[in-house]
């Protein structure tokens, strides 16, 4: 008896066996452990006929000397036979799961960028974790169920069969009924298991938002209302699961109440079998010993189905992820070094239609070598703009050119690996100090150039006082570091790179302006030779700037040195007075 399943869910079990045949040979194996089984379990109730006729009724002494050894050998073939099935499949479903979540992750890694401004951390990490451990007990659980059940069901009838064909007859007529109702509980199952994950993932974006934004929910009192959320989400996952459980629990209760109706007519009707001499007593327990062995197995099956909706719903949503458009990588160029020349033109960009646009028809240029500079009011599109450079997001219209080719003709592995960027969201991982200098590719330099990065961007200045100086440990996204000393790392970092074109993105936003004085030889050093595109809310960070750009509403209003719009007392003039007048004002 096979589990109904509806078009969707065969089109994802399809997609789900291809993760399972590169390991045929292991799955001969379980499938030869599955059959062997459920031929030795009915083996073992055709032997009641004997052990009841020949052995305790006629008394056969014969009989007595063989049969225990059989019993013996049969359990221990079903020890062998269980083991080679477990051991199969369960080998099998951890590779095929580590094959889903590597493939996952493997497109978190290549999903554009407005992929993830379009979802929540929460559902995603879910999706790593419970929904692919979901699969997992889809793949390994229900499979093993699965087979090995049909074929103990198909055994078990053979048996029926061979005691009483007419008996058989009987109790094929409940299994339509029972299809029917495993039918009507898929549907059920697939909606509970899918708001189940959903749920979930909704349990871990409180749960991380909170993680990450102790500090506020201390500083503002939020305790009441983050264990509101908290227990809004939990609530939601828990009234979830008992709809699950409850209608797991009445597809067994009718499930048991059919068979127990089943089973007072065969008894009814084993009686006048018996009474007619067309059944014995060995037959009889043989026959009812068959039926019962299908008990378990049918039993199982209802509730696997619920395990098979849940994995189905996981896999779907790994499955969704998996299909997701990549960044586009169309460009064929590639280019170890360029000079540095960098042109926008016409640049035209919003991150969502509806709510208007962030650029709008934005044109400025600045040759190799130089630095740029993009001031304006917070709001203004000045992260924008830098960020469609190294093409986290793709323009709507216009052009963004390096060294006069557009930017997307270049490989995108290419054009990244002639910008480096520090930006003032410094993001650092749970590693060394060291390896968050060399991060990625940059894991290829000598110690030597490491320590040289490090000593160029000020960070031995605190990482000599550590317990074990570079070598030491900075904590999930370094929060045992402060600020400046974040951002002194992500500078490091920019200087080990050694890129032709650099954004700083108000790289010293975290410094005060003492430590911002220290390291401004090490920024000057990074920019030396390189073109630089320098996004500052101070503006007296960029009165060196070759070329300074004001941006307002997603256009340049205005455009010069710092001594030419300084004359011409626009924008820039305003913006630069009201600083002037505020850094004055301060004890």
């Amino acid at each position: 008896m096979n589990t109904p399943v509806d078009a969707k869910t065969a089109v994802i079990y399809r997609r789900l066996w291809r993760y399972v045949t590169p390991y045929k040979l292991v799955g001969m194996i379980a499938v030869i452990g599955m059959a062997a089984t459920a031929v030795i379990e009915a083996s073992l109730v055709y032997l009641l006929e004997p052990l009841m006729d020949e052995t305790l009724v006629a008394r056969n002494l014969e009989s007595a000397r063989w049969m225990p050894l059989a019993f013996v050998g049969i359990f221990i073939l079903r020890g062998v036979s269980g083991f080679a099935t477990e051991a199969s499949l369960g080998w099998i479903g951890r590779n095929v799961i580590s094959a889903l979540r590597r493939g996952v992750f493997g497109k978190f890694l290549t999903l554009p960028a407005r992929f993830f401004d379009r979802q929540s951390t929460g559902p995603l990490l879910s999706r790593m974790t419970y929904n692919v451990e979901m699969v997992a007990e889809s793949v390994t659980t229900v499979v093993t169920v699965a087979v090995r059940d049909v074929l103990t069901v198909i055994a078990a009838f053979v048996v029926m069969l061979l005691q009483s064909p007419r008996l058989t007859v009987f109790v094929l007529i409940l299994f339509p009924v029972i299809a029917l109702l495993v039918r009507v509980l898929a549907m059920a199952f697939r909606r509970y298991s899918q708001r189940i994950q959903d749920s979930v993932g909704e349990v871990g974006q409180v749960t991380e938002e909170i993680v990450r934004g102790n500090f506020v929910v201390k500083a503002f009192g939020g305790y009441d209302f983050e264990t509101r959320r908290l227990r809004e989400a939990d609530d939601q996952n828990r009234r979830q699961n008992l709809k699950l459980i409850q209608v797991r629990s009445l597809g067994v209760a009718v499930t048991q109440t059919v068979f127990g109706v089943a089973i007072g007519l065969v008894i009814f009707m084993a009686a006048r079998e018996s009474v007619n001499q067309n059944l014995s007593a060995g037959q009889f327990i043989s026959f009812f010993s068959a039926m019962m062995l299908m008990l378990q197995p049918v039993r199982r099956i209802m509730n696997l189905n619920a395990s098979l909706q849940r994995g189905v719903a996981a896999a779907d949503s790994l499955f969704t992820i998996m299909d997701e458009e990549d960044e586009i990588d169309t460009g064929r160029l590639s280019k170890e070094r360029v000079r540095g020349d960098v042109e926008f033109a016409g640049v035209h960009f919003a991150y969502d239609g509806d709510k208007g646009p962030i650029l709008n028809g934005l044109s400025a240029s600045i040759e190799a070598g130089k630095t740029l500079a993009i001031v304006g009011h917070s709001g203004s599109g000045k992260s924008t703009l830098v960020s469609l450079l190294p093409r986290f997001y793709e323009v709507d219209r216009g052009e963004i050119r390096l060294d006069g080719v557009p930017i997307t003709d270049y490989t995108l592995e290419s054009l990244r690996n002639n910008i480096s960027l520090v930006s003032q969201d410094v993001v650092l991982f749970n590693d060394t100090i060291a390896n968050n200098l060399a991060y990625g590719q940059l894991r290829t330099h000598s110690r030597d150039r490491i320590e040289s990065a490090a000593e160029a961007a000020r960070v031995l200045d605190f990482a000599r006082d550590m317990p074990d100086g570079l070598d030491t440990v900075v904590g999930d996204r370094g929060v045992l570091l402060s600020g400046g000393q974040r951002q002194r790392i992500a500078i490091g970092r920019a200087l080990l790179k050694d890129a032709p074109v650099l954004i700083l993105d108000e790289a010293t936003s975290a410094l005060d302006t003492q430590s911002e004085r220290r390291i401004q030889d090490a920024l000057n050093a990074l920019k030396k030779d390189r073109t630089t595109l320098v996004i500052a809310h101070r503006l007296s960070t960029v009165e060196s700037a070759d070329r300074i750009v004001v941006l307002d509403a997603g256009r340049v209003v205005e455009s010069g040195t710092h001594a030419e719009l300084l004359a011409a007392g626009g924008h820039y003039a305003g913006l630069y007075r009201m600083q002037f007048s505020n850094d004055s004002g301060r004890p």
